[in-house]
């Protein structure tokens, strides 16, 4: 299935949290916290300024993101959860 977010909207896929500290010790999935950090799968075609042009999105689809805490709203599709957010809800861009 193809979802395609419109204006200023992106899809991002979560990247699952470590179930281990760093002292080696195994988190129960209950202990552990959402990530806030994902990857882009979908971006929108821009906000629709005021003067009826399209503003350019920030970010890229493949690009690893950091996102607020209650950024977005979970959604599933064909098994996979996905968060459909603002532009505005992603801080980062991490760069290798």
């Amino acid at each position: 299935m193809n979802i395609r977010p419109l204006a200023d909207k992106v899809i991002v896929q979560r990247i699952e949290a470590e179930s281990k500290t760093a002292g080696g010790i195994v988190l129960p999935d209950s202990a552990k916290e959402k990530p806030q950090r994902g990857k882009i799968i979908a971006v929108g075609e821009g906000k629709l300024l005021d003067n009826g042009k399209r503003g350019e999105m920030s970010v890229k689809k493949g690009q690893e993101v950091l996102f607020t805490s209650y950024a977005g709203t979970e959604v599933k599709i064909d098994g996979k959860e996905y968060l459909i957010m603002d532009e505005s809800d992603i801080m980062a861009i991490v760069e290798a």
